[in-house]
C-alpha cells in the first residue's frame, strides 16, 4: 500500500469517527439541557442508531455493492449528512429535532461499512494492515471529545447553561462536509457485486441462520442481544450522568474509554490463548456489572477515581465481548457465510439489542427522575449492573467452552 493511499485512508477513518464522536457522546446531555427532552424521548433519539443499523445493509446491499463506487456513495452520504447535522443544530425542540437525527443515522450507519470496504479494497494484507488504519478512527473520536471539553468548553457547566452544546452539531456538520468532499479524492473502489442478484436473505445475513442450530452459538447469539441492553445505558446516560453530578470536562474524560478500547484490543489474542473464549467473554460481561456499580456509588469528590475506573473499563466491556464475539462468529462460519454471519450478529446487537436497550434506558431514567429535574443515578445504574450480572451467570452455566484456532484470532 502506497504512502499516499495510507494517508488518504487514515484521514478518512479519522474524520469518520471524529464526526460521530463529535455529537453522539454529548447527545443525551444536549437533549436534556437544550431541548428539555424526557428519558423516553432521549431513548427515541438514541434508538435512531439501531434503526440506522437495521436499514444500513439494504443501502449497502442494494445500492453500494451493485451500482456505484463505494467512495462516491460515501461522499454523497456525508454531504447529505452535513445538511441534516446543520438542521439538528438549528432545531428548537425535540419534535423538530427527531426527524433530522433519524434521517441522519439512516445515512451515517452505512458509511461505517463503506469506509471498511474502501480500506480493504486497497490493502494487500488486510489482517496486518487494517488495524494501523482503523486506529485513526479511535483517535478521531478521542480528539472530538478533547475539542469539545478543552478547546471550546461546550460541556462545561457554563457552556451547558448557555446552550453551547448545540455547536457540537455544527462542528460535526463541518467535518461531514469536509469528508464528503474528500471522499471523491479517495482511491476508486468499484461495486463488488455488480450484475449479481442480491436477495433480502443475503442482505440481512439470514443464510447464516443455520448457525443457530448449534447450542453454543444460539446461547452466544441470545447473550449478544441481552448484553447490548446494558450497553445502551452507557451510550445514552453516561455523559448526562457525569455532567449532572458536576464532573469537569466530562466529554474529554469519556475519551479515556476509547484509549482503553485501543489498548485492550491488542490483548484479545493473549486472553484467548491464556484463558479461552468463554472466560474472555465472561470477563467482558463482568466488566459491565463492575462499571455500573462504580458509577452507582462513585462521586466527584473522594470517590472520583471510581468514575474514572468505570470509564476506563470500556476497553474490557466492549472489546472482550463484542470484538471477541465477532472473532468467534467468524470462526464458526464457513467461507461462504462469513459476511452473512457478521451481518446477523450486527443486526442482533446494534439493531435489536440496542433498540430494546435505548427504550429501557429511557423508561428507567424517567422512573428515577426527581422533582427538581435531577436523577437518582444510583438506582438507574443498578438496573443495567444487575441485568449484565444475570446475563453473565446464564452464559457461564449454558455455554460450553470452545477452542478457537490461532488463525482466527488475528487482530
Amino acid at each position: 500500500m502506497k504512502g499516499l493511499t495510507r494517508f488518504q485512508l487514515s484521514a478518512m477513518m479519522f474524520l469518520e469517527f471524529f464526526i460521530w464522536g463529535g455529537w453522539f457522546v454529548t447527545l443525551g446531555t444536549f437533549l436534556g439541557q437544550n431541548l428539555n427532552a424526557t428519558g423516553a424521548e432521549t431513548g427515541m433519539a438514541f434508538s435512531t442508531q439501531s434503526w440506522g443499523a437495521i436499514i444500513a445493509p439494504f443501502i449497502i446491499g442494494l445500492i453500494a455493492d451493485r451500482f456505484f463506487n463505494a467512495e462516491r456513495i460515501l461522499g454523497v452520504l456525508h454531504l447529505l449528512g452535513a445538511g441534516l447535522l446543520y438542521m439538528m443544530y438549528q432545531s428548537p425542540d425535540f419534535t423538530n429535532f427527531y426527524p433530522f437525527v433519524l434521517g441522519y443515522m439512516i445515512l451515517y450507519m452505512p458509511t461505517l461499512a463503506l469506509v471498511n470496504s474502501i480500506s480493504f479494497y486497497q490493502m494487500t494484507e488486510p489482517s496486518k494492515q487494517f488495524s494501523s488504519i482503523r486506529v485513526f478512527g479511535t483517535i478521531g473520536w478521542i480528539v472530538s471529545g478533547l475539542v469539545i471539553s478543552y478547546v471550546f468548553s461546550w460541556d462545561s457547566a457554563e457552556g451547558r447553561a448557555d446552550g453551547m452544546l448545540k455547536y457540537t452539531f455544527l462542528m460535526a456538520a463541518t467535518g461531514s462536509a469536509l469528508l464528503g468532499i474528500f471522499s471523491f479524492t479517495l482511491p476508486k473502489t468499484p461495486p463488488s457485486s455488480k450484475g449479481e442478484k442480491v436477495s433480502i436473505s443475503d442482505i440481512l445475513g439470514l443464510e447464516a441462520i443455520g448457525l443457530l442450530k448449534g447450542k453454543n452459538f444460539l446461547i452466544f447469539f441470545i447473550s449478544s442481544i441481552l448484553i447490548s441492553i446494558p450497553l445502551a445505558f452507557y451510550y445514552q446516560n453516561a455523559n448526562p450522568f457525569l455532567s449532572e453530578i458536576g464532573m469537569e470536562d466530562p466529554t474529554a474524560k469519556m475519551s479515556i474509554g476509547q484509549v482503553s478500547e485501543a489498548l485492550f484490543l491488542l490483548l484479545i489474542p493473549y486472553f484467548f490463548k491464556k484463558f479461552g473464549f468463554k472466560i474472555t467473554i465472561l470477563a467482558g460481561m463482568l466488566a459491565w456489572t463492575v462499571r455500573y456499580l462504580l458509577f452507582a456509588y462513585g462521586d466527584t469528590g473522594e470517590l472520583a477515581f471510581m468514575l474514572i475506573i468505570g470509564i476506563a473499563l470500556h476497553g474490557i466491556c466492549y472489546d472482550f465481548f463484542f470484538v471477541s464475539g465477532q472473532i468467534y462468529t467468524d470462526s464458526k462460519a464457513g467461507p461462504k457465510i462469513k459476511s452473512a454471519a457478521q451481518g446477523l450478529i450486527t443486526l442482533a446487537t446494534y439493531g435489536l439489542g440496542m433498540l430494546i436497550g435505548f427504550w429501557v434506558a429511557g423508561q428507567v431514567s424517567d422512573m428515577y427522575l426527581n422533582a427538581d429535574g435531577t436523577h437518582d443515578w444510583e438506582q438507574i445504574w443498578i438496573v443495567p449492573a444487575g441485568f449484565a450480572f444475570v446475563v453473565m451467570i446464564l452464559f457461564a452455566i449454558f455455554f460450553k467452552n470452545e477452542k478457537i484456532a490461532k488463525k482466527d484470532i488475528e487482530i
